[in-house]
């Protein structure tokens, strides 16, 4: 079986994308952590991991991630924690950015955020 060019930007079927695997073990990602590459793409990687990191060259949502290469959030987070895991990506939530780490934002707040959104 052949495959097509490395970023033809058309993704396999999902179970070839992720080598057979339905889920990330243990996965660090959730929808709002935050990944930033590290390492241009190598040549011959999987087009969906070249994606990625060219997508992620700027701080990018887990959640924006899926949304622009139109996958799932569970296929997205085994394709980052293979990219984590050769060294390509750094992730981080953006909790631990805030100031003592566990403060939230007020709930006046967070209303206005998502009604601002909502507006959009």
């Amino acid at each position: 079986m052949s495959r097509g060019p490395v970023d033809s930007g058309e993704p396999d079927r999902l179970y070839t994308v992720t080598g057979g695997r339905s889920r990330a073990d243990e996965s660090p990602f959730d929808l709002v952590t935050i990944v930033v590459t590290e390492s241009e793409p190598a040549l011959g990687m999987q087009s969906e991991h070249v994606r990625i990191l060219r997508l992620c060259r700027n701080p990018t949502a887990v959640v924006e991630v899926a949304a622009h290469l139109g996958l799932p959030i569970t296929v997205v987070k085994i394709l980052l924690g293979d990219l984590r895991d050769a060294g390509r990506i750094s992730a981080r939530h953006p909790r631990s950015a805030l100031p003592g780490g566990d403060r939230v934002p007020p709930p006046e707040t967070l209303k206005k955020v998502l009604r601002a959104l909502q507006n959009l």
